[in-house]
Formats: C-alpha cells, sequence, structure tokens
C-alpha cells in the first residue's frame, strides 16, 4: 500500500537546523511532484516547498526562501527538506506530499517546534 513516513522533526533552538525526510513506498516515486506542507492549530496546510519529478524544479514559500532547501533521491524514494536558520514561526507539523495527476497521498506529519 502507499506510505510516505516523515521523519527528522523535534525540538531546536531558534537559528539551528532540522532535516526532515519522507520515505515513500508503495507507488512510482519518480513519477510524482513532491511537496512539504505546515500545519499550525486552527490554520489549514500551506505548502512550504515543492519539487518536481525530476527535481529540475523547486518552489518555495516566501517565507522559507533562502533558508529552506527541498531535495530528493529518486533511487532512494525520499524527500528531504533542509531546514536552517529555524525561527519561532516556522513552528508546525510538516507534512510530505506526493501528487500525480489524480494521485494525491499524504503523510502522517512530523512535529517541527523552534523554540528557547
Amino acid at each position: 500500500q502507499v506510505q510516505l513516513v516523515e521523519s527528522g522533526g523535534g525540538l531546536v533552538q531558534p537559528g539551528g537546523s532540522l532535516r526532515l525526510s519522507c520515505a515513500a513506498s508503495g507507488f512510482t516515486f519518480s513519477f510524482y511532484a513532491m511537496s512539504w506542507y505546515g500545519q499550525t492549530p486552527g490554520k489549514g496546510r500551506e505548502l512550504v516547498a515543492a519539487i518536481a519529478s525530476a527535481g529540475r524544479s523547486t518552489n518555495y514559500a516566501d517565507s522559507v526562501k533562502g533558508r529552506f532547501t527541498i531535495s530528493r533521491d529518486n533511487a532512494k524514494n525520499t524527500v528531504y527538506l533542509q531546514m536552517n536558520s529555524l525561527k519561532p514561526e516556522d513552528t508546525a507539523v510538516y507534512y510530505c506530499n506526493a501528487r500525480w495527476g489524480q494521485y494525491n497521498y499524504w503523510g502522517q506529519g512530523t512535529q517541527v517546534t523552534v523554540s528557547s
């Protein structure tokens, strides 16, 4: 069955770094555009970063440009989010998303908390 399993979240101080990973299985990963979304209490999921199927094109929310980097390894069926210079407002549950045409899958989410 389809699985997206996020890892790498946790508690980090402002200015610190985290690397999120999302391991995919159960579908042809290289076909899918992959994205990371963030969700805070009372708000919907917002796009943080996206990467095209071949990895040549990326897109970022204005709030994370220059600080976050999305990448993928199609040989390992994994997408990453390198998060640098973290701010308290980056605190959220981060979800991995896979999309190809009508197919749209979500992971279970991983909590990132930025606090001193």
